[in-house]
């Protein structure tokens, strides 16, 4: 679930706090990546000079990471987030379908939210639920043979 955006100030000392708790990890950054968004719901642009800072690295070092793994969002999320799994099972059994299907439907594609903010869409490499293909999960539900008509019921209740 989205959290709600604090004042700028107050994002930035959250990050900065969070970066400093976390600066003595080994390989530091991406544990702070990951708290930042765990906090905030995503990771601002804000974030990059704060954390290049205190760990001694160049802005575009962090700026790479952030934007190399696609589990970091640089945007807010939606209030509900619906992940489709893209790995091989999941698109031999039809998820390509389920993707064109629900990129047509919520007018967005991959890492966007809906104009009204219900939904981020986002791809997965696999939910584990292979023998159930093609899968998503919506928020932390994960659904199995996923059909397009299933999901819009699923959409339906988020909405």
């Amino acid at each position: 679930m989205a959290k709600v955006e604090p004042r700028s100030a107050t994002i930035e000392a959250t990050i900065r706090a969070l970066a400093e708790a976390n600066a003595g990890r080994p390989g530091a950054l991406l544990p702070i990546l990951h708290a930042i968004q765990d906090e905030l719901g995503y990771v601002p642009e804000s974030a990059v000079p704060i954390v290049a800072n205190v760990l001694n690295l160049s802005r575009a070092e962090v700026h790479g990471v952030v934007t190399f793994y696609h589990f970091f969002r640089t945007r807010p999320p939606g209030k509900h987030t619906l992940y489709l799994c893209r790995a091989e099972a999941c698109q031999s059994m039809g998820a390509r379908e389920l993707e064109r299907h629900v990129k047509e439907t919520l007018k967005v594609d991959f890492h966007e939210t809906t104009s009204d903010g219900r939904l981020t869409l986002e791809p997965v490499y696999c939910l584990g639920n292979c023998a159930c293909s093609p899968a998503v999960m919506l928020d932390e539900d994960v659904h199995g043979r996923v059909t397009p008509e299933r999901l819009d019921q699923l959409l339906a209740e988020v909405r």
